[in-house]
């Protein structure tokens, strides 16, 4: 029997996905559970109609992160740190205190866990970033270390 999952089942497939499983496994316990419906040629309609929506809903995503590693790539972020005579830091520089530079310089709210740091920045100089974005999408940010 074909069916539409309408959510993840282990070792079975994902949402909106077509799979061929046993008669007593459909009505007995898909079905019952909502985690499918019949393959009937309606419901093949409202699942391509879902798919063109999600779709439609992910190019948007995708123009709007483009927008934004644009944004990102203008110039490089200025960080007010506190350091010594030496040139070292007084701790380090975290993803949070990019975070919240992107957000004060560039007007973007992007989520600290995004942010990756290559190694511990514990210098004054200028460094990268890397902010996924998810969807295989991300991005290099440099930024430099200013002294306040």
């Amino acid at each position: 029997m074909d069916i539409i999952l309408i959510k993840d089942v282990d070792n079975l497939g994902g949402v909106n996905e077509v799979v061929k499983v046993k008669n007593g496994y459909a009505r007995n316990f898909l079905i019952p559970r909502k985690l499918a419906v019949e393959c009937s040629p309606s419901n093949l309609k409202q699942l391509e109609e879902r798919l063109k929506q999600v779709r439609k809903k992910e190019e948007l995503m995708l123009a709007e992160i483009n927008s934004v590693i644009a944004k990102l790539n203008e110039g490089p972020l200025k960080i007010g740190v506190k350091s010594g005579t030496t040139g070292k830091i007084f701790g380090s520089v975290t993803a949070l205190q990019i975070s919240r530079a992107i957000r004060e310089q560039r007007g973007y709210e992007i989520d600290r866990r995004r942010i990756t740091l290559p190694e511990e920045v514990k210098e004054m100089g200028t460094y990268q970033a890397t902010i996924d974005f998810g969807n295989g999408k991300s991005a290099e940010v440099s930024f430099e270390l200013v002294a306040e």
